[in-house]
């Protein structure tokens, strides 16, 4: 089998801070993400949806959310499905925080750190679906093994999807689409659903966008999204 980086998990690369964080956001640092945030340091539930006062029907992840806008569309809009969502950025934890306080959501969960971690304490079989949105592309060919997707890390992320369960992925850089498509193609975990080109030049009917997505369309890019199910 091809393999993409070493035996030892890898590490997903990206942005660690930007921007001073505001007053408000500092404070629910502080008070709300210790009450959201799944305790990597105990073994994980084996049934992910105790994690929420309200016990959800389905589970979802979402890997490097940035802005949040897609993350709190979606939970707002399936309040009886429960979300864990990931992120090293502290600037997307803040205004995740924000959003999740102003509308008083109780189905979302965060990982504040390295989603690589998150990712191998989860037990299997955990979601239906899994997104990643706009991952960095790190364009230069010597940088290609830090992209997300890898032969190791689609086997990781298999192993936390239930069977027939999806890994939805856009990106709006033509290269990333290649190269993650090539490596979904010769996957024994994933099929390709597309049937058609517009089932991937055209976002899926329930994608709430994200403000990524505008701004590679401001500046002509044309994204590309990819749905793979777990076989």
């Amino acid at each position: 089998m091809h393999s993409d980086s070493p035996e030892t998990p890898r590490a997903f690369f990206g942005r660690r801070k930007g921007h001073p964080l505001r007053v408000r956001q500092i404070e629910l640092f502080d008070s709300l993400l210790p009450k959201l945030a799944p305790d990597l340091a105990k073994p994980a539930p084996a049934n992910m949806a105790t994690l929420f006062p309200h016990a959800p029907g389905a589970l979802r992840l979402e890997i490097g959310f940035g802005g949040a806008e897609h993350l709190i569309a979606q939970a707002m809009a399936n309040a009886s499905t429960g979300f864990i969502a990931s992120d090293g950025y502290s600037n997307a934890i803040a205004k995740a925080l924000i959003a999740i306080d102003d509308n008083d959501l109780g189905n979302i969960r965060l990982h504040h750190g390295d989603a690589s971690e998150l990712i191998d304490w989860l037990p299997p079989a955990t979601f239906t679906r899994i997104d990643l949105l706009y991952p960095d592309p790190w364009p230069k060919r010597r940088h290609w093994k830090r992209r997300f997707i890898q032969d190791d890390s689609l086997t990781r992320l298999a192993r936390i999807l239930k069977s027939g369960g999806e890994l939805r992925f856009a990106t709006d850089i033509a290269d990333y689409a290649v190269y993650a498509l090539a490596r979904v193609l010769r996957s024994p975990d994933f099929i390709w659903t597309a049937e058609r080109a517009d089932d991937w030049r055209q976002p899926w009917h329930d994608f709430a966008g994200t403000r990524y997505e505008a701004k590679a369309k401001r500046e002509g890019r044309q994204p590309a999204y990819f749905i793979f199910r777990k076989t």
